[in-house]
């Protein structure tokens, strides 16, 4: 069975959709091998690609059955096995949660105009 490159991880579920894969394929975010690849390469068993998702984190997969359909994670987690290492817990709490780097005295009230720009000088107001 021959299956593109962008329906195969539109298939595996890395992406939500077969056009977010090919934009990521045009955009050099997939290579296969360091090399990169158009989106109508054809799948093969063994192929080791590399996948760049958000912040320049890179996960790295190796096919080992071909899917052309869309299925439930529990049967396509099969289909391929990720090479790539763990997230480290630090990375993932500073993209998740906003530093609060605003003190304020209780009861003062909300900043005024000239506060804001101040704090934000500082890099702390919104």
């Amino acid at each position: 069975m021959e299956v593109r490159l962008d329906t195969y991880l539109w298939a595996i579920r890395m992406f939500k959709s077969r056009t977010l894969a090919s934009n990521a394929i045009k955009a050099g975010k997939v290579k296969l091998k360091g090399n990169l690849v158009k989106a109508s390469r054809v799948v093969q068993v063994n192929d080791t690609y590399t996948i760049t998702i958000g912040d320049g984190y890179k996960k790295t997969i190796e096919v080992v059955l071909v899917i052309d359909k869309r299925q439930a994670y529990e049967k396509v987690k099969d289909a391929y096995i990720d090479h790539s290492p763990p997230i480290e817990k630090e990375r993932k709490l500073e993209t998740m949660f906003f530093k609060v780097n605003v003190k304020q005295e209780k009861g003062s009230g909300r900043p005024t105009k000239k506060n804001r720009r101040d704090l934000g000088k500082q890099g702390g107001w919104f």
